[in-house]
């Protein structure tokens, strides 16, 4: 039995229009992808399905969280996904997938599967650079950030600078031309 049978449209038994799927994913269907950087996600997927007589149209809608690390504090939050995908389905001598938007089945074929749409929606609705939201407006509490302001150097006064930057010999010497 195939692992993404869920994730199978047939379309034959179908009549010509528009219809709808829809897909709750978790981390199980990440999990069938070996993809483990999340910490949990909550994603609904809506496929508005529409049949017509020589092709078929799928627009995708992505919306939920994913759990997420900071790439910045190793803190976990809720990253919001928000995304949309369209695909064209047609029909042909051979299978192809190469373009994005566009997969070519063979003639004969009676369904559509889904999951690589769903999983590319999911991934490419994340920002490159994770971020806590904390980390933006100062809010965020972590052992982490604490640990580095305590390991910050500190700022030196005016007068600790200058006895720092004079040498003592110097300042025998300017002793000698003042006189």
């Amino acid at each position: 039995m195939r692992k993404f049978k869920a994730y199978a449209i047939p379309f034959v038994g179908l009549k010509e229009g528009e219809h709808r799927f829809d897909y709750k994913i978790d981390n199980a269907f990440f999990e069938l992808f070996d993809f483990q950087e999340f910490n949990s996600s909550e994603v609904s997927v809506d496929i508005e399905f529409t049949k017509k007589a020589n092709m078929l149209e799928l627009e995708f809608y992505f919306t939920g969280h994913v759990n997420v690390n900071c790439d910045v504090t190793l803190e976990p939050y809720n990253q919001d996904i928000d995304n949309r995908l369209s695909l064209v389905v047609k029909f042909g001598d051979a299978f192809n997938d190469d373009n994005e938007e566009l997969l070519i089945l063979q003639h004969g074929e009676h369904e559509v599967e889904v999951q690589q749409y769903i999983y590319e929606g999911v991934i490419l609705g994340l920002p490159a650079k994770r971020i806590h939201p904390g980390v933006e407006d100062g809010s965020i509490q972590s052992d982490i950030l604490e640990k580095l302001q305590e390991l910050e150097p500190k700022s030196i006064s005016e007068e600790e600078k200058k006895e720092e930057d004079t040498d003592p010999r110097w300042d025998k010497l300017k002793e000698l031309l003042n006189e």
